[in-house]
């Protein structure tokens, strides 16, 4: 497939801002300016960079806990994250939400939620009313490889194959459900297998290789599109910081229990810098291009910061504002 320059600035931008943004976190997270749970995306962003860049502004996305990487590829605004993770009223959930419940729905990134699969359901029952309104919409459901224990993704998996609907759900496998490995709670890694016997298309994708992800998430867009939907796609990829925060330091104790042989195999697969140079090697881009790229990144990673840290809090009075209509 050939991809234009483009899509490719566009993949890399957006897969280094959302590493920047994830990186920038982590002294405010130690020095305990950031006092909200954040569960950093850094190693996963070409999976929802591939994802984002394959949707269009009117399609959806609805996350889970580790959601920035998916907020950022969907259009969402970077002063606005940061903001909301300083519980900002600035923020784009209004400072009620924090990190683990962002949302951007002008751009169609409709929410996220902590509870293992809990977006599932509601990215179904989006997709459905596409399917009803024949609006040529595609909802695309992320959620991490512990949601399938849970008994909701296969009771979505059956009423989606059952109806058609133009959903894809995109499993982000990094191997742990929290801190288990995937090997102590599963008989069979290959989650992507679960869709077949509900004739679902399934296939298992390189999430650490972006154009993989693209070109995968390009056919199942075009798939549901045309009413052949549903899509299921597990992408392998690996978390380089702990489940929760930095490396999981919580009051002094360190509970990241990952060998750190493994972790370091999986530096050397890190999406960004395989991205890179496969941009250098095909003469598509130089060093000082990519340089230029996380200069201007880290302007507006900062300028978010100045942003944040200005911003007033939610008022006392307006506590329970917004969790009724008015």
């Amino acid at each position: 497939m050939k991809y234009s320059k483009e899509l490719l600035k566009k993949l890399y931008r957006t897969m280094v801002r959302s590493r920047l943004c994830e990186e920038s976190l982590v002294g405010p997270i130690l020095d305990g300016e950031v006092r909200c749970p954040c569960h950093l995306y850094t190693g996963e962003e070409a999976i929802a960079a591939g994802i984002g860049a394959a949707l269009g502004n009117n399609d959806y996305f609805f996350s889970s806990h580790r959601s920035h990487g998916h907020y950022l590829a969907k259009g969402g605004k970077l002063p606005e994250l940061i903001a909301e993770i300083y519980g900002k009223a600035t923020g784009c959930s209004r400072g009620r939400g924090g990190s683990m419940h962002v949302a951007y729905p002008q751009k169609g990134m409709m929410g996220s939620a902590p509870i293992v699969a809990g977006t599932i359901s509601l990215a179904l029952g989006a997709a459905l009313a596409s399917s009803i309104r024949k609006n040529k919409r595609v909802t695309v459901s992320f959620f991490g490889d512990g949601a399938a224990g849970e008994g909701v993704l296969y009771e979505s998996l059956n009423f989606a194959a059952l109806k058609r609907l133009p959903i894809i759900f995109a499993c982000e496998n990094n191997f742990y459900s929290t801190h288990m490995p995937i090997r102590e709670c599963r008989v069979s890694d290959r989650i992507f297998e679960i869709g077949r016997p509900l004739g679902i298309e399934s296939c298992r994708i390189d999430g650490n290789d972006v154009l993989q992800v693209y070109d995968a998430a390009k056919k199942a867009v075009q798939k549901c599109r045309k009413g052949d939907g549903p899509v299921f796609l597990e992408f392998l990829t690996y978390r380089l910081r702990g489940h929760v925060g930095p490396d999981d330091n919580i009051q002094g104790t360190h509970t990241d229990i990952r060998p750190e042989e493994e972790i370091e195999k999986w530096r050397k697969n890190d999406p960004i810098k395989k991205f890179e140079r496969f941009l250098i090697n095909n003469k598509i881009m130089k060093k000082g291009d990519l340089e230029k790229i996380k200069t201007e990144e880290e302007k507006e990673v900062q300028k978010a910061y100045v942003f944040a840290r200005k911003s007033s809090y939610p008022k006392k009075g307006e506590l329970a504002k917004y969790v009724f209509k008015e």
